[in-house]
């Protein structure tokens, strides 16, 4: 396990099933779309994005959906050749919906709907005759348990509550699991937050009664001082050699205090034991984060084929397009603080980055953004203005708007925000997050390589622990007027 989270920037409440051709791995995707990102390993190391669940906005209806509901929580299951995918579409959306699919890349069904599941985070399980369970939260009370017709997505009886936890705050992510004689009720408790931990109960039967764990928690960072904290919302798979291994949410902060977290939840992998009938995990420890250096070159009719790329609230190719002379992006009006702007986003990956986009705005106006949310993102805007292009640094903290200005001479315009680790010396900021730099250059104007300098920010109010998201930095260009062709783009990263 040297590459620790095995996926990096936001990939939260991961859910895992292993496959005659490997491992497939699912996580929220809240309001970005295409949704339900698929992943698959051979070796529960190197991991490939595949597909997603969510190709359309019909599928979970999310255009309305405030921040921060959405896509929350799936379980991936594999039955007799078909892939199933249960998740909740919460604070709007469809509810409760389950999808399947021959092949997890896709493409998967339109969903059917679970009315009976009125809560989140739900599981699907099956008893020796076939009878599936759907197991979910419903906070504050117990995790509840109903069995469902699969087919119809009736209910078969009416919601019960199956186990009330460990005595942590808010027990949720329940995922159920037939061992031998017992069946596992995993959870998540504590909250996500600093708190989060994993715990496990056991029963002869799928339907309880469940007796908890004597060791509860199961694992949990919470007042440690491990490098990877907030360890919860877990899911097991078994391996073909016979171990075990649990998949899970983590954050890894930065600095000497330890307190912000850059890149929100991300996926950790760590090992189990099973002593005397009882699962025993290892805390996961942060490996090396594989860099990237990658290079997008549009102005020669390529689009947008990296199965990265994501929208808010709906997908990339509603708004954009490919040219012979760039990626064509159509401005409506929107700003990054709309509900759905016109962004074209990856999730950060590394806790040190540099991207930069080179632009025409000859015919509109755009730039570049890292956002959290609506009301949380910073980045640049470029607007021609009579013989220059206007650029605009701008940082949005929770209805707090500050702008820097400049100019660069007109034609194509280099944008740029550098993110690195915050400084190991507190005398020199360390209790604060990681450092932001937004810069410009006019595209083949002299000056520095790296750009003008526009502002350096503070990263701690762009992290998990401060926007309160629930997702983590997704970087990409956007357009707010007329018609912005994006030339080139590059994103660098390393840890």
């Amino acid at each position: 396990m040297n590459s620790n989270p095995i996926l990096s920037g936001f990939n939260p409440d991961p859910s895992i099933v292993r496959a005659p051709d490997g491992f497939y791995l699912v996580t929220s995707s809240f309001e970005y779309l295409p949704g339900l990102p698929v992943y698959h390993s051979e070796d529960l190391e190197r991991w490939e994005l595949v597909g997603h669940v969510a190709a359309r906005e019909e599928q979970v209806r999310i255009a309305q959906v405030p921040t921060p509901g959405g896509v929350w929580a799936p379980t991936l299951r594999y039955r007799d050749g078909v892939f199933y995918l249960v998740v909740s579409v919460f604070l709007g959306g469809r509810g409760c919906v389950l999808f399947t699919a021959a092949d997890p890349a896709g493409p998967w069904s339109d969903g059917t709907v679970i009315g009976a599941v009125d809560g989140i985070d739900p599981d699907l399980a099956w008893d020796d005759d076939g009878t599936a369970f759907v197991t979910f939260a419903r906070h504050p009370d117990a995790i509840q348990q109903v069995r469902v017709d699969l087919a119809t997505g009736e209910a078969l009886e009416k919601p019960r509550p199956l186990w009330s936890g460990s005595g942590l705050y808010s027990p949720e992510g329940p995922h159920l699991y037939r061992r031998g004689d017992w069946w596992y009720l995993l959870a998540a408790e504590g909250g996500t937050d600093r708190g989060h931990a994993v715990t496990v109960a056991r029963s002869r039967r799928p339907d309880g009664p469940f007796e908890s764990a004597p060791h509860n928690p199961l694992l949990t960072a919470a007042g440690t001082g491990s490098p990877v904290q907030n360890t919860g919302h877990a899911d097991l798979v078994e391996l073909p050699d016979g171990g075990t291994a649990m998949v899970l949410l983590g954050v890894r902060p930065v600095g000497l205090a330890k307190s912000f977290s850059p890149l929100g939840r991300e996926t950790f992998l760590t090992t189990v034991d099973w002593i005397d009938d009882w699962p025993h995990a290892r805390m996961p420890q942060p490996g090396v984060t594989p860099p990237e250096q990658l290079e997008y070159d549009f102005s020669n009719g390529a689009g947008l084929e990296d199965p990265r790329w994501i929208g808010v609230r709906r997908t990339p190719a509603e708004f954009s397009a490919p040219t012979s002379k760039g990626l064509l992006l159509r401005g409506e009006g929107s700003t990054m603080g709309s509900p759905r702007p016109c962004f074209v986003a990856q999730r950060q990956r590394h806790l040190a980055m540099e991207f930069r986009a080179v632009l025409d705005v000859g015919s509109g106006a755009g730039g570049i953004a890292v956002r959290n949310a609506e009301d949380n993102w910073f980045g640049i805007e470029a607007r021609q203005g009579g013989d220059t292009v206007r650029i605009t640094a701008r940082a949005v903290v929770a209805g707090f708007d500050r702008t820097w200005e400049a100019t660069v001479p007109p034609g194509d315009v280099e944008l740029a925000i550098e993110a690195s680790p915050p400084p190991s010396d507190f005398r020199a900021g360390a209790v604060g997050g990681d450092r932001i730099r937004l810069l410009v250059r006019g595209a083949g104007a002299g000056g520095s390589a790296e750009g003008e300098l526009l502002t350096e920010l503070d990263g701690r109010h762009w992290a998990f622990e401060t926007a309160k998201a629930f997702t983590g930095r997704a970087f990409g260009v956007f357009a707010v007027d007329g018609e912005v062709l994006v030339r080139r783009l590059s994103y660098r990263g390393g840890d």
